[in-house]
Formats: structure tokens, C-alpha cells, sequence
């Protein structure tokens, strides 16, 4: 036999009160609303024996809320995404992950998807050309928040790292310790966050009186072999370069493994350094320098603005753009050139 599937008007028949006294109870707003201690109680056992789940379509179709938040991303943020899980799980939102690997496409996609499907708000780590779309979901006023980069023409809330600033130091860690042809391994992505990175390491050198050296690795060449290539075409003339600063950690554990394999020698001649930490830096000989981005702070915020957004009503408009300080771990790779 069905075990019978309660209704929110089926729990209010059966103590004799409202719909809405009941909705009051489920959601924490007893006392606020003046519901007896005792009433209370006897609901929230008898939910609980029942194992009484809401209709969410429901719930959603009668408020215009669904408690879901979208976070678009890319897979290297899942030490934030679980911050935000947390986060939200906390206030009584769900969140749905998805990765948009930093294409517009899939991102416009996505997007398209669940705006129709009233989600409460959007968490992007933005792709490069879907400015019109985010600006379409703030001018609508459904609360979205940037991370990790943002579009300097569209006034939205984000979060971010202090890109230029933190590359700046590191390079100048190197250039105090005695290197003085640095080369800035890069992508050629015109984002923000990568552009930062690029301006901190050219003011660093600038201010030093030193020449750029940049290699900037076309984003789109999914050929590894056609990226090694670049890579060594650059660094096979030792006397080019006698460090390296990576403008990601990808880029510098790619770049790490193919001198280890093809230039041995540069390993323990050369300085490196590298933006975004990764457990295998220290464990590698010499041990990495990095900039460690604060994960933990930056998933924090992201969800302290978002329900700062949802919470806000009469069309208040809030907008805050938070640049938090990076942590510079420096270790072997980075000492005084001998």
C-alpha cells in the first residue's frame, strides 16, 4: 500500500489551524509571528514523523522564490564551490554547480537555461564574452555575483583576488634575489584577472629598469604537443631567461614537468614562481614559490554579498566590489641566485 503523501493543507486539517500558520512553523517563523511554543512543537514532530518534504515546484510557483542558487564556474574552484555549499546549506538554499570551462557558449547556454527556471541568483565565474548576458540578469535584478574576474564596463558586484598587486610582489621577490631576465609565462585571454597579473609583473620590471620577457600561450590550442612546442622554442636558449614566473598553476605545472624532462640542468639554475598554490609545490625539488589565492575568504564573501542581495527588497540596489589580499608562500625556488 502508498504510504500517503502529505500536503501543507493536509498537516493545517490536522490540527485545525492555516495553511499559513503551518508555512510560519516550517520556516522558522514562529515566534516571529506570535505561534505558540506548545503549537509549534507538536508540527515540527509531526513533520518530522511523517517525513513531510514541500512541493518546491509549488512553493515557488506561489512565492517566486525557489531557494536555489546557479554557480557557474570552472572545475579549479572546487575548493570554493564547497565553501558556498556550505554557506548557502546553512541559510536554506540549494545550489546546482555547473562548469562553463571558460567558453561563452556553453556559458549563454546555461544561463538561458535556468533563467527559466526561476533560480534566486547567479554565482559566474565569467567566460570572456557573455558580458550581455550577465548585464540582461542585473538590469532584470536577479542578484548575481562575479568572481575571480569580472568586466570593468558593468557596474556588478564581485569578488576577486588581488591580482596585480600580488604578482607584483612575487616578481619583485625574484628581482631582489637577483634575477633580472624574468619570463612571464602567460595565456592570451584577455580577462581580467590575467591582465592584472601581466600589469604587476611588467610595473615590477619597469620600476627595476628591467626588459619584459612574456610567452603568452594561445587559451584555445587544446594540442599539448603544439603548447610544448611554444614553450620550448622559448626556453631552449638558457641564456634567455634565468627565472620564470607562471601566470597560473596549470601553466607552471605543465611547464615544470617538460624542463624536468627536456632541460633537467634549468631546474636547479633557474628562479620560478607561480601564481595559484598547489599542493605539489612544495613537495617538488626546489619547492615552488607561489601566490595562494584565500579560498576560504573569497567563498565567504561570494555568500555573504549573495544573501546580503537576496535579503535586500524595494529594489535596493547593492553593489560592492571586493578585492581580497593574496598569501605569498615563498620557498626554494625563489632564494638569492648563487
Amino acid at each position: 500500500m502508498k504510504k500517503k503523501r502529505y500536503s501543507l493543507k493536509d498537516i493545517a486539517k490536522e490540527f485545525g489551524v492555516s495553511s499559513t500558520t503551518i508555512s510560519f512553523i516550517l520556516n522558522g517563523k514562529a515566534k516571529e509571528k506570535r505561534i505558540s511554543e506548545e503549537l509549534t512543537n507538536k508540527v515540527l514532530e509531526f513533520t518530522t514523523k511523517i517525513n513531510y518534504r514541500p512541493n518546491q515546484l509549488a512553493q515557488s510557483l506561489r512565492t517566486g522564490k525557489s531557494k536555489i542558487i546557479v554557480v557557474m564556474l570552472e572545475d579549479i574552484y572546487s575548493r570554493i564551490a564547497r565553501i558556498i555549499e556550505d554557506q548557502a546549506y546553512k541559510k536554506g538554499y540549494r545550489v546546482l554547480f555547473c562548469s562553463n570551462d571558460n567558453e561563452d557558449k556553453r556559458s549563454i547556454e546555461l544561463i538561458n537555461l535556468f533563467r527559466n527556471r526561476q533560480v534566486d541568483g547567479y554565482i559566474i565565474v565569467p567566460s570572456p564574452g557573455i558580458e550581455k548576458e550577465v548585464k540582461s540578469l542585473v538590469d532584470e535584478g536577479v542578484p548575481v555575483i562575479l568572481f575571480d574576474r569580472y568586466f570593468p564596463n558593468l557596474n556588478a558586484c564581485h569578488v576577486t583576488s588581488a591580482n596585480m598587486q600580488a604578482t607584483y610582489t612575487g616578481v619583485n621577490n625574484l628581482i631582489q634575489n637577483g634575477y633580472k631576465n624574468i619570463l612571464f609565462v602567460s595565456t592570451d585571454v584577455k580577462q581580467t584577472q590575467m591582465l592584472d597579473r601581466k600589469q604587476g609583473y611588467e610595473s615590477a620590471i619597469a620600476e627595476n629598469g628591467l626588459t619584459p620577457n612574456i610567452l603568452e600561450i594561445p587559451y584555445r590550442e587544446k594540442d599539448m604537443s603544439k603548447r610544448k612546442q611554444m614553450f620550448r622554442q622559448k626556453v631552449e636558449n638558457s641564456a634567455s631567461f634565468d627565472a620564470i614566473f607562471f601566470a597560473t598553476n596549470y601553466l607552471a605545472v605543465n611547464g615544470l614537468e617538460f624542463l624536468q624532462d627536456e632541460f633537467p640542468d634549468y631546474i636547479d639554475t633557474k628562479g620560478f614562481f607561480s601564481f595559484d598554490d598547489v599542493p605539489l609545490f612544495k613537495l617538488f625539488k626546489p619547492s615552488i614559490s607561489a601566490i595562494y589565492q584565500p579560498l576560504e575568504k573569497i567563498g565567504e564573501q561570494i555568500m555573504s554579498l549573495m544573501l546580503e542581495k537576496l535579503k535586500s527588497k524595494n529594489g535596493e540596489e547593492i553593489i560592492r566590489k571586493i578585492e581580497l589580499d593574496c598569501d605569498i608562500r615563498y620557498r626554494s625556488s625563489s632564494l638569492p641566485k648563487t
